[in-house]
């Protein structure tokens, strides 16, 4: 992407030893999926609802370990007629949850020359910290456009004036962390969100879709040009999903919502031959999606140098 940059007022991390971008194209639309770093959750967070000996055995098959597993945490940058889009925006920085990997999105997207000034238009897939957290960083909103659109489903800004946390299992502290910082974030860029009810195209090629399940207003962002698609998927889709797409993720706040839509997004990209990219999918998160008797198998892109 040949943009320029400002400096964002985050601290750049001491020198890296993993990339923290990789650019593609879909036909005439620019992607580049960003990291944020990475979020350390419980093991069990990845299916509340499964068997405890299951659930070991599935990560102790993949090299993980048992008790806290690293989440990616994915952001994505599109350009397509004349706009550049950001697609959700990282943690931020919580001090309250420890989380000192995640929350590294300004000064990436500065070291990959995004300006944020640049930026004319968001789609949030959703409303969880993890997913809004940067605009809340202090020095970031004064170097955003004051006409920045903010796009969001319609029944996800309703629900986090009242939200139900009652089929969750978080950590402690996260469930009144995400309320805080969804309230605030609304107060703060209230003139900036333009909502949606199901659907909405927000520049050629990029069309925002309201799925419901991991929130009631979760969405995902669909990308297409030419003969090429790519699918934006946000939290409907985690890294145990393919093989046990029924397991509970302690995110959903309706957990056998979430699972039906996770099925009905995965046969579709198992049919359509599309790219997926999820938020805590292992960075690059890029790859396909195929049939595995009665599950998925997730197949990563081999990386273009």
């Amino acid at each position: 992407m040949n943009l320029q940059t400002s400096h964002p007022a985050v601290k750049p991390a001491p020198d890296e030893l993993v990339p923290s971008r990789y650019a593609l194209k879909i036909g005439e639309i620019d992607v580049m999926v960003v990291s944020d770093g990475v979020l350390p959750l419980p093991g069990k967070m990845l299916g509340h609802n499964a068997d405890a000996a299951d659930r070991a055995a599935w990560l102790s098959y993949n090299f993980l370990p048992t008790d806290k597993l690293d989440w990616g945490l994915n952001v994505v940058v599109v350009r397509s007629g004349g706009k550049t889009i950001l697609i959700d925006a990282g943690l931020g920085d919580d001090p309250n949850l420890h989380l000192p990997r995640a929350g590294q999105l300004a000064h990436r997207l500065q070291a990959a020359g995004i300006e944020l000034a640049s930026v004319t238009d968001v789609i949030l897939t959703h409303m969880h910290m993890d997913h809004i957290g940067m605009f809340l960083v202090d020095g970031v909103k004064e170097q955003l456009r004051k006409d920045l659109r903010i796009h969001v489903a319609e029944a996800e800004v309703k629900f986090w004036t009242h939200p139900d946390f009652s089929h969750v299992s978080m950590p402690e502290g996260f469930p009144d962390a995400l309320r805080a910082t969804a309230k605030r974030f609304a107060e703060e860029y209230k003139r900036n969100l333009q909502t949606f009810k199901e659907e909405y195209e927000v520049a050629p090629g990029v069309v925002a879709t309201r799925t419901g399940g991991h929130t009631p207003g979760h969405s995902v962002v669909r990308l297409a040009s030419g003969n090429d698609r790519l699918m934006f998927a946000g939290d409907a889709v985690f890294a145990v999903g393919f093989e046990h797409p029924d397991w509970f993720n302690g995110f959903e706040h309706d957990p056998e919502e979430a699972a039906r839509v996770r099925v009905r997004l995965l046969k579709e990209l198992a049919a359509t031959g599309e790219l997926l990219v999820a938020t805590h999918l292992p960075f690059p998160s890029i790859g396909h999606v195929a049939v595995e008797g009665d599950a998925f198998r997730w197949v990563p892109i081999f990386w273009d140098y």
